[in-house]
Formats: structure tokens, sequence, C-alpha cells
């Protein structure tokens, strides 16, 4: 059996490698098992469309003591979640990653910053193993790269990202109903949380080379109905103001907790910027957790700024 985790709230390159390898792993004829470590064991809505999601189970299903464990998107073992522990008894852990923060964690790390995605890794993984790639599988490749390239908008597009992006177009998926499924569908909730999220931006050009920020809280979220995964494109919208080379937002999860995104146009590494609050990621996307008040975490990143 082969255990294949990622992290905890998926994103799309996360959940999208794993199942992809999982998949291509099963029709091989390997028993596959993948999962993430939350206690609210729940895919994100917009992810729902992702092939392969038979494959996944509930952490306490989880193997124990995997013989063979593969973890996707996964920096550091924190990051893991409850599955933590297990990656911790796996007798050989493979770590594929893209992070430049990665810690090295595993028996094997197939780890390579300068990857525009680690579903470009799993794709090598999967092309050495001589595995085929079908639709159903270059779909969750081709979804963990265009999110993580921001439809080839971010630096970390290369040539390499187009031609891989060429090849999964080849299988025959559909590119308009992925973009579609990914970017082009919200609740009308979301509206409303949004509406209330730009109207407490501040704007705070005298931060640093320039900040905007702003915060989503539980109670916003409840009175829409909204759960926590459906804000993440929250960001996205603020950090297009011209007068702020880094945007910021708190969400609040349904534990009180609150999780900050950042962003940077580039002169700012956010990656060291939330290494030092104990999150991480990349020079121009990362995140940190932190449960102080929202002014009281302002004031921790502005003090690094």
């Amino acid at each position: 059996e082969v255990a294949l985790a990622c992290h905890i709230s998926p994103d799309a390159d996360a959940l999208g490698s794993m199942l992809a390898v999982g998949m291509a792993l099963r029709a091989e004829g390997k028993r596959v098992t993948a999962s993430f470590g939350e206690r609210r064991f729940r895919v994100p809505r917009l992810l729902r469309f992702l092939p392969g999601q038979e494959l996944l189970v509930e952490p306490g299903a989880y193997p124990a003591a995997p013989e063979l464990m593969m973890t996707f998107d996964v920096p550091v073992a924190d990051r893991l979640g409850t599955l933590a522990v297990n990656a911790g008894k796996a007798r050989e852990l493979v770590v594929v990653d893209h992070h430049a923060s990665n810690t090295g964690f595993g028996t094997l790390n197939l780890v390579d910053p300068k990857a525009a995605a680690t579903a470009v890794l799993a794709e090598e993984l999967l092309v050495r193993l001589g595995l085929p790639i079908g639709t159903r599988v270059a779909t969750c490749l081709y979804a963990g790269l265009v999110t993580d390239t921001g439809s080839f908008r971010h630096s970390s597009t290369t040539p390499q990202a187009h031609t891989m992006a060429a090849r999964l177009l080849a299988t025959g998926l559909n590119p308009e109903e992925i973009a579609r499924e990914l970017w082009d569908r919200s609740p009308f909730g979301y509206l409303r949380v949004l509406g209330a999220a730009l109207d407490r931006a501040v704007l705070e050009p005298s931060t640093g080379p320039g900040l905007v920020w702003t915060f989503v809280t539980r109670d916003d979220r409840a009175a829409q109905g909204l759960p926590y995964d459906e804000v993440e494109g929250i960001i996205d919208v603020i950090r297009r103001t011209d007068e702020a080379d880094m945007a910021v937002i708190l969400k609040e999860d349904d534990d009180g907790a609150w999780q900050v995104s950042t962003r940077s146009k580039g002169a700012v590494d956010v990656a060291r910027v939330c290494a030092a609050l104990g999150g991480g990621g990349h020079a121009r996307a990362a995140g940190f957790t932190s449960h102080l008040p929202v002014e009281q975490t302002m004031e921790g990143l502005r003090a690094l700024l």
C-alpha cells in the first residue's frame, strides 16, 4: 500500500498532485490511500470537480505507520496536520514539493524550488516511473499548474510550464471547464463577504514598500453561510492596489485562529516574513497562522517589514 498525503486546507496544486499520482499508481495495481490531516475533513467546494477523490479517506482511517508514505506540496511536517504523526512512523517518507522553505523532513526529498508547481514534479515522477498520464490524471496536474502560476501570470511561469500545459492539453482535458470551476463560480454570499472585506480594507503607503490589508471574521462568513475555503480568492482582489507592493488578508477559521495570507509584487520576500512568524511559502506568496487579535498580528508583521 502507498499512503499519500497533502497539506491541510489543500489547494489545487496539493490535492491535484496527490490525486494524479494516486490514480496513476492505482491504475498499475497498487493499493492507494490518500488524505489530509484535518479534523473537519472536507474537500474545498471549488476542488470537488477534481477526479480521483474516491481515493480519499478520513484521517482516522489512514495507515498508522505506512510502509511507504508520500507527501505533496508540504514544506514542513506540521503542515500535514494530524497526519504528521503518521509521517513520523513511516518506514519510507517521500516528500514531493517545490517550496524553497522545505525542511527536507523526508527519507527521500524530491524538492525543486525552481519548479512552477508541485504538479511539475508529480508529472516528472510519473514519467520516470513509466506510468501513463490520461485525461483524468492530466486534469489534476493541469489544475495544480494553472493555479500556482496564476494562469501563467506569476514569475514562476517558465517555457517548461507552457510546454507541460501543452502536453496535458493533448490528453483531451477541458481547460474551459477547469477554469470555470476554479475561478468563475461562487455562491452569492461570497459577494457579501467580499464587500465587507473591501469596505474595511486599509492602505498604509508609509509601511515599507506599501501595504494594503483587510480581514474576514467567522461572523462575516456565518451571516452568509459561507465555509472558510470560499474566501480564499479575496487576496487576489486587494493585491491589485497600485500603491502597495504587499497585500495581506487575515481570515478567521472555524476554530477562531487567524489564517494570514500574504502576496508581494517583488519588493518584499513574504516567505521570509511569514517564516519569522511560524509560517512559510514562496517569495511572492506565503502565509502563517496567528492566535493573536487582528491588530496585534498586524503589529508583528509591520515590525518585520
